[in-house]
């Protein structure tokens, strides 16, 4: 069962403290391009961001490399962006949830979205899918809902954290269909897709770039 959940993310680059444009444009770009992302590989953002990334190249003709530094919610990666360089030639390609959302869930954060970057364009949005083991009985998401409701307390999410859409999507659903499913947050959500696929848990929710791969290659034997 994949039931896509109706939230988008729109995915920003950014560039830290100063816009490209800020370089001297006759020699922009003169040596390789970075791009800094706060979440893991193999996440929507991660896939999205590393086609950005090819595609770049090939039209700037210079390497644009693309770096993961996950952590701390979002932090480790935006600070790092936040703090670089202001040169031109480094940016910042960022979920909503590093800019957005954690300003609401984090109590003080040692960054500003709103003076430490420049918004240079908008790349996607993304909607998420919830995805279940194939011994979950139910093939909709109003099936699900029935079943958890008449088994409460059987049925395991695996989200990336509390503070993340996905951990905020499994709340948003227990709380308006009134279940009781609970959410174990991974630091690598790929973990929590290994543990779907061993059948230790029985649902996930992912980002649609990173769900599609894994549909496409086990869709007869771990998802619905």
């Amino acid at each position: 069962m994949s039931k896509t959940l109706r939230w988008l993310i729109p995915v920003l680059m950014l560039a830290a403290s100063q816009i490209a444009s800020q370089a001297p444009a006759q020699n922009w770009p003169d040596r390789p391009i970075k791009l800094i992302s706060s979440q893991a590989a193999g996440t929507g953002t991660d896939i999205i961001g590393r086609v950005v990334a090819d595609r770049l190249s090939a039209r700037l003709g210079q390497p644009v490399v693309f770096e993961n530094r996950p952590g701390g919610g979002n932090v480790i990666g935006t600070q790092a962006a936040a703090r670089s360089a202001p040169d031109g030639n480094t940016f910042f390609f960022a979920s909503a949830a590093a800019l957005v959302t954690d300003p609401y869930t984090f109590k003080s954060l040692p960054y500003d979205p709103m003076k430490d970057f420049t918004v240079i364009s908008r790349t996607a949005e993304v909607t998420f899918m919830l995805l279940a083991h194939p011994d979950v009985p139910a093939k909709n998401l109003a099936e699900l809902l029935a079943h958890a409701k008449a088994n409460p307390d059987s049925l395991i999410v695996a989200t990336d954290g509390p503070r993340r859409f996905s951990g905020m999507i499994a709340a948003w659903i227990n709380k308006l269909a009134g279940t009781k499913m609970s959410y174990v947050p991974y630091t690598n959500i790929g973990q929590g897709i290994q543990d779907l696929m061993g059948g230790r848990l029985q649902l996930v929710i992912l980002a649609v770039p990173a769900a599609k791969g894994h549909i496409a290659a086990a869709s007869s034997r771990h998802w619905r």
